[in-house]
């Protein structure tokens, strides 16, 4: 009964911290980007509320909880609230199955270990195409529905390449286990260093980078932001939204980042190893201080390149989007699983 209540409570506690590192990263992403495009454009950016602006998060809720949420005549009224929560789903479910840090002790740092974490990752993440579908639709707006059949074409269509970078680290590992894989990386180096070589290139170093640029795209940021073009669509699916259903709207994207860059970081980077410091020979608390310090650098140098990246790259067009998916990723996506498995598995393995 003792270790019943232990596990349960060991159990709720990682929750709590994994719940904390999303609530935490988040609200300070909206800080750092306005902070960072400003840096960039040659202004200033947020700076009048607390020192040096850093309690502007805390003035766009209060601002987000205050204003009126107008919901439009026409609008299918459950679907039209129920739709943000919808794309915020997946960044937090997926986030529930990647390891985080080192174990102290028999205790694993990752609130469910699943055996195919691998594939409940690509199931939740087909999820939030529906979230943005059904905000589009139900809004009785004719921008927001264009918005979300150009989401809906655009998730699809990266997340098969974003599927086929999964699977090239299936092979690499040989498992569909998160935990398994990281700790594949840790004895046998980083998966981003690993796989047969070609055209001079570790296949990947060309997996990682798919995967990284999948992910612009499914988390609609720039150069990727079609579904919500300010220039066009007047703010794309979410332009009838308004106060707290807006803001679920803006946290569920940085979510979906936080999780995108803790995969790319757990599939590619590592996870929490750090290189020549071997954590995994002493499970301590130290050690896994240092494993969850090491993955949190990780992933925020990824949202850090994000937001580089949003505030320097112009938008594509939509054809070049589409074209970029289906006649360069797709087939760049195929060959280098085809390499890997023709080289990697018969030739050397």
């Amino acid at each position: 009964m003792n270790d019943m209540l232990w596990d349960w409570a060991w159990f709720g506690g990682k929750a709590l911290v994994a719940v904390g590192i999303l609530m935490t990263i988040a609200p300070l992403l909206t800080l750092a980007e306005r902070r960072i495009a400003g840096f960039i454009q040659g202004r200033y950016g947020p700076n009048r509320v607390g020192p040096f602006g850093a309690l502007q998060p805390v003035a766009d809720l209060i601002k987000g909880v205050m204003k009126e949420q107008i919901i439009p005549e026409n609008a299918e009224r459950l679907l039209f609230v129920l739709a943000p929560v919808i794309v915020f789903v997946p960044g937090a479910f997926g986030f529930a199955v990647i390891p985080w840090g080192n174990a102290i002790g028999e205790h694993d740092l990752q609130v469910i270990d699943l055996d195919v974490g691998v594939l409940f990752v690509m199931a939740v993440l087909s999820v939030g195409v529906y979230g943005i579908t059904l905000g589009g639709w139900s809004s009785s707006n004719k921008y927001s529905l264009l918005g979300a059949l150009r989401a809906s074409a655009q998730l699809i269509s990266y997340e098969l390449s974003l599927g086929l970078t999964m699977l090239l680290v299936i092979m690499m590992s040989g498992s569909v286990d998160l935990k398994d894989i990281v700790w594949h990386q840790v004895q046998h180096g980083w998966n981003v260093f690993g796989g047969s070589t070609w055209w001079g290139l570790p296949s990947g170093i060309v997996g990682c980078t798919l995967l990284y640029i999948c992910a612009l795209a499914e988390n609609n940021r720039l150069p990727f932001d079609l579904a919500e073009c300010e220039a066009e669509l007047v703010g794309g699916y979410h332009t009838e939204y308004s106060g707290m259903s807006f803001l679920w709207w803006l946290f569920a994207e940085y979510v979906a980042m936080i999780f995108s860059a803790s995969l790319i970081t757990t599939l590619f980077l590592g996870g929490w190893d750090i290189p020549f410091v071997h954590l995994e020979e002493a499970p301590t608390v130290f050690g896994a201080v240092l494993s969850v310090a090491s993955f949190l650098t990780k992933i925020i140098t990824i949202l850090m390149t994000y937001i580089w990246i949003r505030w320097t790259l112009p938008r594509f067009k939509y054809n070049q989007l589409m074209d970029l998916g289906w006649k360069g990723f797709l087939p760049t996506a195929l060959v280098n699983i085809a390499v890997m498995a023709v080289i990697g598995v018969f030739l050397e393995g």
